[in-house]
């Protein structure tokens, strides 16, 4: 399992909130991609937290900044609305693109850039919230904006539509790290064969445990809170995901 960082980034600052909300500055992002470059992050995120604002993303310096000393796959998201924002941020140096309202207002993006750039560099991003029946309905706009579009149902839409992987991000668990919503991992895992990075609710080992416990490991998990605040390192949470796979292996 892949241990991912993930800076959510708004006006040049890393920023965090619980459940999307109460953003607070936590730190420069070129530092610390930097700094969990060095501590063994499989990969990074760039996600821009703003970019509903300018209707672009406002990342790419960034990403070509980050580049000169980070050598790990690096992902961009927040802005992107045609092939054109996709090409470029590919060009500033992304390895692949988390693609949310430009897929939800143009699903057909999904497949020109999967034509154009291949499956492999676009994600499908869906910021998933819980509903009073029990079901996710997919939101836009860092969760603010619900969609209409049934979780499960919109997932299979975006593994049609050509996407290479899913980035899952719980608004509900996102921040507050007392663990994942493994109900959510599972339906959504059963709803798509492409491999799904899962996001928000981390905070500590028995987690990591319960994914396993549960039996729906994702593809990998994107960390942030116990990043930035260091709480845990990404060597760490290599370790720990690698001892649970092997405990569970032996059994």
């Amino acid at each position: 399992m892949r241990i991912i960082a993930r800076l959510d980034v708004k006006n040049e600052w890393v920023i965090k909130g619980i459940q999307m909300e109460g953003l607070r500055k936590v730190g420069a992002p070129i530092e610390l991609a930097q700094a969990y470059y060095e501590a063994g992050a499989h990969e990074l995120i760039f996600m821009d937290a703003v970019a509903s604002l300018y209707d672009r993303n406002n990342l790419f310096h960034i990403i070509e900044k980050a580049c000169e000393n980070v050598f790990i796959p690096i992902s961009i998201g927040g802005g992107l609305r045609s092939i054109e924002d996709v090409s470029d941020a590919l060009s500033a140096g992304a390895d692949k693109v988390a693609i949310n309202t430009g897929a939800v207002n143009n699903l057909s993006l999904v497949s020109e850039v999967a034509n154009r750039f291949g499956s492999q560099c676009i994600m499908g991003s869906i910021e998933a919230k819980r509903q009073p029946d029990g079901s996710w309905q997919a939101y836009i706009d860092n969760g603010r904006e619900p969609t209409g579009l049934d979780v499960l149902d919109w997932v299979q839409k975006l593994e049609a539509a050509g996407v290479g992987e899913i980035l899952l991000t719980s608004v509900d668990q996102d921040g507050t790290r007392r663990g994942f919503d493994l109900d959510l991992l599972a339906s959504v895992n059963s709803a798509t064969s492409r491999p799904v990075i899962l996001s928000g609710g981390y905070g500590e080992p028995k987690h990591l445990a319960a994914l396993q416990d549960h039996g729906q490991a994702p593809s990998a998990i994107a960390v942030a809170s116990v990043l930035h605040y260091n709480q845990a390192n990404p060597s760490e949470l290599i370790q720990l995901a690698a001892d649970l796979t092997s405990t569970a292996m032996a059994a």
